[in-house]
């Protein structure tokens, strides 16, 4: 039986954790910023990231299904596996809508994505300024529900580490292992 998840997994988990923090950091800080080449820029910087982060996405969906998974704990109940199940999809799915509603509202507002600067992305939509302000509004609501799904993905991880002790932990993190 597998342990842990696969050193592909694992490194993919806490690059993309960085990224997506950085992300949500990112993007609070440059809407309150005034209109400025300076914000552009970093607008522009959100756009890469977050193209980057759909291939990332799809990689490590990939990695999941071709590389055994560690079970979950013997003590874990039905629900509570359910909750984890319906957790990590759950997440899946948002780490994939919430750069697809950007470039969307990219496109809808008449602003190519042109990946680090150098290869111009196709507008997934036609420019319709209406719809770009109401994406404005669902890429917003998706980020606050990728909060909330991640607070409790982060809470769970410390009650697993810190309350239960039951290594779940160990099964993402980098650090070897005595079988690593």
């Amino acid at each position: 039986m597998v342990q842990r998840y696969a050193w592909s997994l694992r490194l993919l988990h806490w690059l993309m954790a960085a990224l997506l923090i950085g992300m949500l950091a990112l993007g609070l800080y440059m809407k309150a910023l005034p209109f400025s080449p300076a914000k552009l820029q970093l607008y522009s910087w959100h756009k890469w990231i977050g193209i980057t982060l759909i291939g990332l996405v799809v990689l490590r969906l990939a990695a999941r299904f071709l590389t055994a998974k560690p079970r979950y704990p013997s003590h874990m109940g039905p629900t509570s596996r359910m909750l984890a199940h319906l957790g990590h999809w759950l997440l899946y799915v948002l780490m994939l809508c919430i750069p697809l509603s950007g470039w969307l509202m990219s496109s809808a507002k008449g602003f190519q994505t042109v990946w680090f600067g150098v290869l111009p992305l196709p507008d997934l939509i036609q420019k319709d300024l209406p719809l770009g302000e109401q994406l404005v509004v669902v890429h917003g609501w998706l980020n606050w529900l990728f909060i909330a799904v991640l607070a409790g993905h982060i809470l769970a991880a410390l009650k697993h580490q810190f309350m239960d002790r039951d290594a779940i932990f160990h099964r993402i993190s980098l650090s070897p292992s005595k079988k690593d």
